[in-house]
């Protein structure tokens, strides 16, 4: 086991802020952690896996703990038919590389939600979604270490408890599995309509009509490089805010005072507001705050970037402004979307 002390945890956040980690360990193979949670339990301190940490804050107090990064890489497939293919891959593996190999291969099922960033092992635990399609719509099973068990178990995708950017692993079970890789049913099939709204339009400006994978993931990744930082080069969490949810009762009161009101119905017939509207018309488009050193993306005021920001505090605090205007003005409270930890 190589573990190292006292290691800063801003280069494990895509925010690039937060405190120290007490210890941390890059884990290369599934049958590394077995015996780092035996040594956090004899030395009786926490632990947590993390990725690449694009959708997690960490706190000014750092981690009194293990933090274990996820670094397995796996790329496995098993053909089904001439048709459908299982492919396993490992929680470490960078979730982009992911999708375009599939696409390559000429399979889809993964092509809409190219270009996020982050790693495979975090996609369940957020199911991950974009463009109409989330992780749930595609993962079969999941492979993790349950320390409640001691030991490696696998969980099917009903096992798993799926929402709206959310699982059993951000919920009831948080911290208790690690995930080590996970497996999707993909199909040797062209992607049809009807297409999420933006991706229609985008293919209705280019006269687009006939769609492969490759079409569509080049599409979600223009539209997507058009309006979004990479937060390689900016630091960011991508969208900061979940797109809140109202009854249809607050729908009719706010259409009645906000008639431009940007709002959609799923398929579940539950009523979605536009996170991003919300923020621009409280005053938050392409805001630059001299007090914290926060900012919001000139194209995408749901992004929070960090021009200057000193601590989490400070963007903290720049998130405490957003949520009281939008709050004041339309009686909806934001919730924040990366995971603050511990």
């Amino acid at each position: 086991m190589q573990i190292q002390e006292n290691v800063p945890l801003n280069s494990h956040s895509a925010m690039r802020l937060g405190g120290n980690a007490r210890y941390l360990s890059n884990i290369n193979d599934r049958f590394e952690i077995a015996p780092l949670i035996a040594w956090a339990a004899q030395n009786r301190v926490p632990v947590i896996m993390v990725g690449d940490g694009t959708n997690i804050v960490w706190r000014d107090e750092g981690f009194p703990g293990l933090v274990l990064v996820n670094r397995i890489k796996r790329f496995e497939t098993l053909n089904v038919d001439d048709d459908n293919m299982y492919l396993t891959v490992g929680g470490g593996e960078h979730w982009d590389s992911v999708v375009e190999r599939t696409v390559d291969m000429g399979f889809s099922g993964l092509e809409e939600l190219s270009l996020i960033p982050g790693t495979a092992g975090a996609t369940p635990v957020q199911n991950v979604g974009a463009y109409g399609k989330e992780i749930k719509d595609v993962m079969m099973t999941l492979e993790a270490y349950d320390i409640m068990q001691g030991k490696l178990v696998t969980l099917p995708a009903s096992e798993c408890a799926f929402g709206y950017r959310t699982s059993r692993f951000k919920t009831t079970d948080r911290g208790r599995f690690l995930i080590t890789s996970v497996t999707f049913h993909l199909a040797r099939t062209n992607p049809a309509p009807p297409f999420y709204d933006s991706l229609r339009l985008y293919f209705a400006d280019k006269g687009i009509t006939a769609f492969t994978p490759k079409v569509v993931r080049d599409a979600v990744i223009a539209i997507r490089s058009a309006k979004l930082p990479d937060p390689k080069v900016v630091a960011n969490n991508g969208s900061f805010f979940f797109n809140p949810f109202v009854s249809s009762e607050k729908l009719s009161q706010l259409l009645e005072d906000f008639p431009t009101l940007a709002y959609s119905v799923t398929s579940d017939d539950k009523i979605k507001v536009s996170a991003a509207w919300l923020v621009e018309q409280a005053g938050f488009k392409d805001a630059h705050d001299t007090e914290t050193g926060m900012a919001t993306w000139a194209k995408q005021p749901l992004i929070l970037v960090n021009e200057g920001a000193k601590s989490t505090a400070d963007l903290l605090k720049f998130k405490q402004k957003i949520t009281d205007a939008v709050k004041e003005k339309f009686g909806i409270t934001l919730q924040q979307e990366p995971e603050l930890l511990p």
